[in-house]
């Protein structure tokens, strides 16, 4: 069998050289150990992911390595270390391991099948100690040491992949912040410039960036890292003026389209703004929605890097800012703009074009009467007799004519519809928002929960006559309650079958509305560990195998965030 590992890690290391000595890689704030970890998995490596793709809420904060379709393939630690913290998640990452090293780096391997039998014995025993799937916890360093090279775990598809996969990253140890693996040398074969497929003028003037900022999008021809907008044209602008690009990058191993590593703005060769996905704080990824033009985004699904930056946005990859990237003309001579697009191994792409100061480009944007001025630096607060918003500090991008009205009570609501603004303008971590119940009788007051106009849940409860929730986005809600509780399906259980031959137990279990909120198993009154899989609704426990023979008693509770609660039972034979 061919060892890929000592062909890849040989190659990596002549690839390192040529990084080094032919300076291929963009600005660094800081060096990384180039020779120090080893590829996770023994096969060639190819990305479906790239570090600071665009994902949804996110920044993509390691590699996907793709894995062929399939699930199974040994997970080796990258370096000696000792696993420092194990975590079994229904969504996210799934199974997961962290491997502290004594470099001061933290290796994570993500969505993994299956543990090694050790790491295994010490999750399940919290498993059950703590009477719940889901965990997460540390482990101390005497515990379970690591050698580089040995096998951890193997590959799969749990928590919120989308496919098999193992999603690897590198952290700083001390502060957390996720780290572009292929700066350690873990590269993945590229030759190809980015693609530059479109960009956008953004008219400004003097006011901030909304929702209603005038857009232009203008195409983009060529290839071979060579573009030009089409048609030709000078851009004509007055007062401040932001610019967006639309750009992938494709590696020489897979055909997907992954992210870039910088994105550099220059006006008449200078650089007013760049972007480089070095590195990143998990607290401020969700800030990628200040990074890119959300509302483009919202409405066309299509994702515009903007080259300049909001003041509430405070993601740490931006470098060389002048005025933010802002550009105001004084004068009407003809600039020339140049974006630089580069990939992690430096394959560049280039887009030149000329602007023109002319003033009957004046942008004038009058707020409605109808609005309320909040700012990004400040508490914000707005209350009326159908709802309370309190939007903390932090929470916004960019200053906002906060927009409000209300509609008709639905049939199946207990409230007024609340347009709290628009969902075009995104919300950072999260406010409060309070709604007036109509007449919601007492006793489905602890049913009562929010839902958007398109029926999901936002979660709530209810209080003094106000249904309350934190939001993650803004739109329109009103209140519904949840009566009905979760359904079970026994794919392979029924009551008083012969499971002697038979491995597990298998469910599946839906709900409504509020979703799953917890899921017990029991065996002769004995809690049981029932594993998830939210993708495909399933639901399993795998018997033990000190389970004695003879007839036993399964037990099944299901519950909903509305504590609607559904049992199953049945008797059987091992």
């Amino acid at each position: 069998m061919i060892n890929y590992r000592k062909i890849i890690t040989s190659f990596l290391i002549l690839q390192q050289f040529l990084v080094v000595f032919g300076q291929e890689i963009n600005t660094q704030n800081r060096q990384y150990p180039l020779n120090y970890f080893t590829p996770p998995l023994d096969i060639p490596p190819q990305a479906s992911g790239s570090f600071g793709e665009l994902r949804t809420n996110h920044f993509h904060s390691g590699t996907d390595y793709r894995t062929n379709q399939r699930e199974g393939y040994p997970v080796y630690a990258s370096a000696d270390g000792y696993i420092s913290r194990a975590r079994v998640q229904i969504g996210g990452g799934g199974n997961a391991l962290y491997i502290n090293h004594p470099n001061g780096y933290t290796s994570v391997y993500m969505h993994l099948q299956r543990f090694n039998d050790k790491i295994i014995s010490f999750v399940k025993n919290k498993q059950y100690a703590e009477k719940h799937f889901s965990v997460d916890f540390p482990l101390t360093a005497n515990l379970i040491p690591i050698k580089k090279g040995e096998i951890i775990a193997y590959s799969g598809n749990t928590g919120g992949s989308a496919g098999p996969h193992l999603h690897f990253e590198l952290r700083d140890t001390k502060s957390e912040h996720t780290i572009n693996a292929q700066l350690f040398g873990l590269t993945i074969p590229d030759r190809i410039p980015p693609l530059i497929s479109g960009i956008t003028v953004y008219r400004l003037g003097n006011n901030s960036y909304d929702e209603n900022t005038p857009r232009e999008h203008l195409q983009v021809v060529g290839n071979n890292g060579h573009y030009k907008i089409s048609p030709a044209k000078t851009i004509t602008i007055n007062g401040g003026t932001g610019f967006g690009i639309v750009s992938t990058d494709q590696n020489s191993a897979s055909s997907n389209r992954n992210g870039v590593y910088s994105i550099e703005l220059l006006l008449d060769g200078k650089s007013i703004y760049t972007a480089v996905f070095e590195s990143f704080s998990f607290d401020n990824s969700r800030a990628i929605n200040s990074h890119i033009d959300y509302a483009t985004y919202i409405l066309h699904r299509r994702r515009i890097q903007k080259s300049f930056v909001e003041p509430g946005n405070k993601l740490e990859i931006y470098q060389k800012l002048v005025n933010n990237g802002i550009i105001d003309l004084k004068d009407q001579l003809v600039h020339e703009i140049t974006y630089k697009v580069k990939d992690i191994k430096g394959n560049t792409s280039t887009l030149s074009f000329n602007i023109k100061n002319v003033s009957s480009n004046s942008v004038e944007k009058k707020p409605s009467l109808e609005t309320t001025l909040f700012h990004y630096d400040q508490d914000n607060y707005f209350e009326n007799d159908a709802t309370k918003v309190n939007i903390p500090k932090g929470n916004l991008y960019s200053n906002l004519y906060y927009r409000y009205s209300q509609s008709p009570q639905p049939k199946n609501g207990y409230s007024s519809i609340q347009h709290i603004h628009n969902r075009m303008v995104p919300i950072h971590q999260g406010y409060s928002l309070a709604i007036k119940s109509i007449n919601l009788p007492s006793y489905l007051q602890s049913k009562a929960l929010i839902v958007n106009t398109q029926g999901e849940s936002q979660g709530g409860s209810y209080k003094n006559g106000y249904v309350s929730a934190t939001m993650r986005t803004f739109g329109s809600f009103y209140i519904v309650v949840d009566t009905i509780a979760p359904v079970i399906r026994a794919i392979n259980l029924s009551a008083g079958r012969n499971m002697a031959n038979i491995k597990r137990i298998n469910f599946k279990i839906s709900d409504n509305l509020s979703g799953i909120q917890s899921f017990d198993g029991y065996i002769d009154n004995q809690w049981v560990l029932m594993e998830y899989d939210s993708k495909s609704a399933s639901l399993w426990h795998v018997f033990e195998e000190h389970l004695p023979k003879g007839n036993h008693r399964f037990k099944l509770i299901v519950k909903d965030w509305k504590d609607n609660e559904k049992i199953f039972e049945a008797e059987f034979v091992k």
